[in-house]
């Protein structure tokens, strides 16, 4: 079972979705994406498989949480910096966004 003082370890942003391309390679159908951060952190990549409840238009602009300080991982020729935070939901994966416009780097807590 987790404890709180493994949930602490996460380090949670808000970040604002700046590009967003479809991941020809992926194996499963995904996008890659470039997020910022805000000034402490900066603009980071991540994959995601969102590919069935969002089209790469409506992403740019989007706020999203994100897991900052996992060690990044190589998909195909892509290396993701964050995880992205969704639902596995019917009709595919949800992301978690804040439900008002928020700073970007804002910390979950």
């Amino acid at each position: 079972m987790a404890t709180f003082e493994d949930f602490m370890k996460l380090d949670i942003r808000v970040g604002e979705i700046i590009t967003a391309e479809f991941f020809e390679k992926a194996k499963k159908p995904a996008y890659k994406l470039w997020i910022d951060f805000g000034d402490e952190i900066g603009i980071k990549k991540s994959s995601a498989q969102i590919t069935e409840c969002y089209t790469k238009e409506e992403l740019i602009g989007k706020q999203v949480l994100g897991v900052v300080n996992f060690p990044p991982k190589q998909i195909a020729d892509f290396i993701s910096e964050v995880l992205v935070l969704g639902t596995y939901s019917k009709q595919g994966v949800v992301l978690v966004e804040p439900e008002q416009p928020v700073e970007k780097g804002d910390k979950l807590g």
